[in-house]
């Protein structure tokens, strides 16, 4: 599994800017602290994740709710979980 080019970064960064504060607080935490180390598995996932709503979204990353669906896969599973503890 390939780490991410600098441009898959930047990408990534951008795709997850969010309407709701606290999604953008959690999810730029996690970035600040794990962009180096992932890799392309993981940002494809992520990027699944952020085409959920931001109520959903949010949901998931306070504990609300658990995946379903296309992103109920064990990395989302794993990354929504280490974006709750960053």
């Amino acid at each position: 599994m390939a780490v991410l080019s600098e441009r898959d970064r930047e990408r990534l960064r951008w795709r997850a800017r969010r309407g709701l504060l606290e999604n953008d607080l959690i999810i730029t935490r996690f970035l600040d602290a794990s962009i180096h180390e992932l890799t392309d598995v993981e940002a494809d996932t992520l990027m699944r994740l952020f085409e959920l709503g931001d109520h959903e979204l949010l949901d998931l990353l306070l504990g609300r709710t658990q995946p379903q669906g296309a992103v109920d896969t064990p990395v989302a599973r794993d990354l929504i979980g280490r974006m709750r503890e960053a």
